[in-house]
């Protein structure tokens, strides 16, 4: 568990809803709301800064403040103590952390299509996963969501994990790029915003990451069981808020004010228009739900099945959850859905 004061001190960016309403007014009963996102990029979460932006968590009485924190095992963290209601953590992490008795529940499958993939130097040698049997594998958390997508990976090339292959966590944008110019790293496990950066800064790398891979989904919304239960009007005002929010953004008619928003929500990102533009295109494509998908936000259940496969083939849980349906739920995105007429 962490405390306040910690997750103060880990706390790499805050950015009050105050300061980003849209045409919406604040209702004199407005609530106090915090979501934590495992790194600073508004980007990554556009639809809550969209959502913000529009004024459509006002409309639902929600003041909401977002806080970056480091990876998806922090995010967890927080929500598992209290210190926010809703949170952006990668399906892996969250799965592991039911093991321990942290009761999260993924509510909307925000990157649909896998936002993770194992990147090597553009001019590099290695053209598959199994060129890196014996290599250092670059991550940027210890336990963020790129973890568990890397080892579900290789895993499935049949490498084990300290004995044909090594993690090492290197950080992110300069970092990583320091450590794959030093030699440190041979490959990283990186996210969309993560390849994009590396590429912006002069370091061109390559995705290897087989094709079969992207049906596993990445970062989603969750928020804690005891929230469902005992807040439930709570999570359904959320829900409606953050679905309208990423169907507005996913409009191209809307899409100057989308990127004003996301540069109100992070500043430097939108410094460079032509990268920031590139970047939220690369994204936005992982959120397109998959053509079996009846609405956005929807998850299959199979994938969380072999979602759960992969971290037990992994190590990183010992066995299958006694309950993997607890982890999950579809009808918080049905209820977006319904919000924006989908």
């Amino acid at each position: 568990m962490i405390t306040r004061r910690t997750f103060t001190a880990s706390l790499l960016s805050a950015v009050p809803a105050t300061g980003l309403l849209g045409r919406a007014a604040f209702a004199q009963d407005m609530r106090d709301i915090t979501f934590v996102q495992p790194s600073p990029s508004a980007i990554n979460s556009f639809p809550v800064f969209t959502a913000i932006g529009e004024g459509f968590f006002a409309e639902e009485g929600l003041n909401v403040t977002v806080e970056a924190i480091n990876g998806s095992g922090a995010v967890l963290q927080a929500l598992s103590a209290g210190q926010a209601h809703f949170g952006r953590p990668g399906p892996g992490p969250l799965l592991a952390a039911r093991t321990r008795g942290v009761e999260a529940v993924h509510i909307y499958n925000v990157a649909a299509r896998s936002n993770f993939g194992i990147a090597v130097q553009e001019d590099s040698e290695y053209t598959s996963i199994e060129d890196l049997r014996g290599k250092v594998i670059g991550t940027g958390t210890a336990d963020g969501a790129e973890v568990g997508f890397a080892r579900n990976v290789l895993t499935g090339a049949g490498m084990t994990e300290g004995e044909d292959y090594t993690f090492l966590t290197v950080g992110d944008g300069g970092p990583a790029t320091a450590a794959f110019l030093n030699g440190e790293i041979d490959a990283y496990s990186a996210s969309t915003a993560d390849t994009a950066i590396l590429n912006q800064r002069g370091m061109a790398v390559r995705d290897i990451t087989p094709a079969e891979f992207n049906r596993f989904f990445g970062n989603g919304i969750a928020t804690m069981a005891d929230t469902i239960a005992n807040d439930r009007e709570l999570v359904e005002k959320w829900s409606r808020a953050f679905a309208k929010g990423h169907a507005f953004a996913m409009d191209d008619a809307n899409r100057e004010t989308v990127l004003a928003h996301l540069a109100a929500g992070n500043p430097q990102e939108g410094e460079d228009k032509e990268f920031q533009s590139a970047l939220f295109d690369a994204v936005r494509s992982k959120t397109v739900p998959s053509d079996d998908a009846p609405y956005m936000g929807w998850y299959p259940a199979e994938v969380w099945e072999e979602w759960q496969q992969a971290l037990v083939d992994g190590g990183e849980i010992s066995g299958p959850l006694d309950d993997l349906d607890a982890a999950w739920t579809n009808e918080f995105a049905e209820i977006g859905s319904e919000a924006v007429g989908g």
